[in-house]
């Protein structure tokens, strides 16, 4: 009796798992790097979520299979919360290597399912050239341990630059990548950098950021991209795109203390640091041409069309008709102002709706930006709605351009309610009430009393003190205001004076991103509210403080560990946590809580000095 229950347990565990595997939808796909070398051997895999057969692969003409198909199977079952769910994988593996350079694609793949045909999606390859020199061996030849091997050649940064001749306002996409032959576990900026001259759009990053392989100079080097971001010039001339300072992580192997066998199997590994810098870059910024710009340009900057539509052409009188424009595009698309339509007297208008659809891109914000005027019209008749334009500079074709909206002609019908009365100008014409007249006057007839005339309190003691009194006044306010405008005109006392108010403020809008749970944008404020207080209270512009300079300004001013290590520990807690996040909210609590215990301990240090 007890067999047979185990025997139907097992049973409904089948059946069960049997109809959810039903439901799931068959899946099959086809993976590999999209970035290879040539003559190195690499994996094309095709997975499907169930047991299929007569698998046919497409012809791999630019390649050459080394191996395969070998094949693998994996299962799981689980029940979570009495709902048993189970999986199937079955893999088909093959080696291939490609012979010649180029991009190259493979076509898709299908397979039998339960008799029905599933086509996996196909594959664009990019290989790249062998190296010219041979690499070094991964960063493993250094037999010390030490940093002999990772080099100048094998671990570096550039800075790439979309454009370094443009317009004003023109956008520019910098990149910030990583090139290494070696093992990085991390690389985190030492310094935070001020683009001047520029306006700045940070540009997000994939969470699971890939390594990509990319030829330069004649070898593959593994690129990971550290930082992306969309630069505007604010102004003509040559602008400098300042150097950027990193500190990088390398994992090298140690074979210097080889005591047996075993360890030539276990190797063991060191943390070494390094450190680079991303080169600085210049910009010839060209300034707009004034010869034929137009009235209506804004500083709008890049390549853009204008389409607009009317819901409607005839209405009724207290009906609402919309018109809406569409301007699509790439460029400085926030700087674009909502054009001005001047709709005929006597239509009530609404504020327009605007509806911004952007993205950045390499040209800078591309998308469409839609506007929508509601208006009523209050009186039958028949009703022009004039052109508007928008005026811009074209950087494809480098001059100006204007973009206009046709005429509408709108009729209007008499509606069912009271119309509105027709008035010119605005709504309601109003004229100001005029006293025509001022020749006559009542008669007082009520009883009144005669007052003795008082004489004048000019010449007298009291006198005197009205007239003294503000003259005093007078000059202990000019040199109290005299003296508040000498210490303004110093920048740096007044920098040092409000440094702990700045820092405070950024801090209130760090507590805001921390209750909203907003991680990186948390950490970024927290990191420039202490660069900036660092800067201001130290009177060193932000592009010249670096941690060592602050311990070095610190110590100079007398001041212990105790109130230095605080602000390095924060630094460093903010770069590792912004480049390497797994911080949380606990974490970042207590870190805006030594920010401010430091800032406040150091304030304390200073007015006792």
């Amino acid at each position: 009796m007890k067999r047979r229950k185990i025997y139907i347990s097992f049973l409904l565990v089948f059946l069960a798992t049997w109809m959810v595997r039903a439901d799931e939808p068959v899946r099959f796909t086809a993976s590999a790097p999209s970035t290879v070398v040539a003559n190195k051997p690499f994996q094309l895999v095709y997975t499907v979520n169930a047991t299929g057969k007569d698998l046919r692969v497409p012809d791999f003409s630019n390649f050459e299979v080394l191996a395969g198909p070998f094949e693998s199977h994996s299962s799981s079952y689980q029940v979570v919360n009495g709902k048993a769910t189970s999986s199937v994988s079955v893999g088909y593996t093959y080696t291939l290597q490609a012979s010649k350079t180029g991009t190259f694609t493979i076509a898709s793949a299908s397979i039998l399912v339960d008799n029905k045909k599933y086509t996996s999606n196909g594959l664009s390859i990019k290989v790249l050239p062998a190296d010219a020199t041979p690499p070094p061996s991964n960063g493993r030849g250094n037999q010390n341990g030490g940093q002999g091997a990772v080099n100048n050649e094998s671990l570096f940064l550039r800075t790439e630059v979309s454009k370094t001749n443009v317009y004003e306002q023109e956008a520019i996409l910098v990149t910030y990548k990583l090139y290494s032959l070696v093992d990085v576990v991390q690389c985190n900026p030492k310094n935070a950098v001020d683009f001047n001259g520029f306006m700045k759009q940070e540009l997000e990053q994939p969470t699971n950021k890939q390594l990509v392989l990319e030829n330069y100079n004649g070898r593959n080097y593994s690129t990971f991209v550290l930082y992306k971001v969309l630069l505007y010039p604010q102004h003509s001339g040559v602008i400098t795109i300042d150097k950027w300072n990193f500190e990088a992580v390398v994992r090298v192997q140690n074979r210097a203390a080889v005591r047996s066998i075993f360890d030539d199997f276990f190797d063991s590994y060191t943390n070494v640091s390094k450190f680079i810098t991303a080169p600085a870059v210049k910009i010839t910024v060209n300034a707009l041409p004034t010869a034929n710009k137009p009235a209506s340009f804004n500083g709008t900057v890049g390549h853009f069309s204008l389409n607009s539509n009317i819901t409607a052409s005839q209405v009724k009188a207290n009906e609402a008709v919309t018109l809406k424009l569409n301007i699509t595009g790439s460029g400085n698309m926030k700087l674009i102002k909502n054009p001005v339509i001047k709709f005929p007297d006597g239509f009530e208008l609404y504020d327009p709706k605007v509806t911004n659809n952007f993205k950045p891109s390499g040209a800078g914000v591309s998308g469409t930006k839609s506007i929508e005027y509601l208006v009523i019209p209050r009186h039958s008749g028949k009703f022009e709605i004039p052109s508007t334009e928008i005026s811009y500079f074209d950087t494809q074709e480098r001059t100006y351009k204007t973009l206009r909206t046709p005429v509408y002609n709108l009729e209007v019908l008499k509606g069912a309610g009271n119309e509105a009365p027709v008035v010119a100008g605005n709504y309601v014409e109003k004229e100001d009430v005029k006293q025509l007249g001022k020749d006559i006057r009542y008669i007082q007839t009520e009883k009144f009393e005669l007052t003795k005339e008082e004489n004048p309190i000019f010449g007298t003691g009291l006198g005197w003190l009205m007239f003294i009194i503000p003259l005093v006044l007078s000059l202990a306010l000019f040199v109290f205001f005299r003296k508040q405008a000498k210490e303004n005109a110093d920048s740096s006392l007044v920098k040092n004076k409000k440094a702990n108010k700045v820092a405070q403020k950024r801090l209130k809008l760090a507590q805001k991103l921390l209750n909203e749970g907003k991680k990186d944008q948390f950490y970024e404020e927290v990191l420039k509210a202490t660069w900036t207080y660092l800067s201001d209270k130290l009177s060193i512009p932000a592009a010249n403080l670096t941690k060592e300079r602050v311990v070095e300004e610190l110590t100079t001013r007398k001041l212990d560990d105790t109130n230095i290590q605080p602000f390095i520990a924060i630094l460093n807690t903010c770069e590792f946590a912004r480049y390497a996040p797994n911080s949380g909210q606990q974490e970042m609590g207590n870190l805006f809580d030594d920010t401010i215990k430091a800032i406040s301990d150091l304030e304390d240090k200073f007015r006792k000095l």
